[in-house]
């Protein structure tokens, strides 16, 4: 037998979805371009899981990679220029800033990163995965 999800109750508060909203959550759903993203250059992106593994590159909360260590920066700025193409291309597509991607795609990397990944936040502090 096929079971079914109940409605999800109506709440006087739930007003209409703004724009700006609907943006942000289409952002969110095209955050499923990541895994093809790092088809796109497997070579990299097992370079930049052994850069962050072992310490030398980090994860930033705006979604770009960091050099930790000057062996990892020519390994990072190529990963940071193809990031930034496609926050751009989806920010185009979405009609939101490419800062407001790169965020959203932030927390996609954040999960997908190995064990031992530093991650750097907006106050300033390296956190290791």
């Amino acid at each position: 037998m096929r079971q079914t999800m109940p409605p999800m109750p109506q709440t006087p508060d739930a007003g209409p979805v703004s724009p700006a909203r609907r943006r942000l959550l289409a952002a969110l759903a095209s955050v499923a371009v990541l895994p093809a993203l790092l088809r796109t250059a497997p070579a990299r992106a097992a370079s930049l899981d052994d850069l962050r593994r072992s310490g030398a590159a980090g994860e930033r909360y705006d979604g770009f990679a960091v050099a930790r260590q000057p062996s990892a920066q020519t390994t990072v700025a190529q990963v940071n220029a193809e990031r930034r193409r496609i926050y751009a291309e989806r920010a185009k597509q979405q009609g939101v800033p490419a800062v407001q991607v790169g965020r959203v795609y932030a927390r996609q990397i954040f999960a997908n990163a190995p064990a031992g990944t530093y991650f750097l936040g907006e106050d300033g502090r390296w956190v290791r995965k």
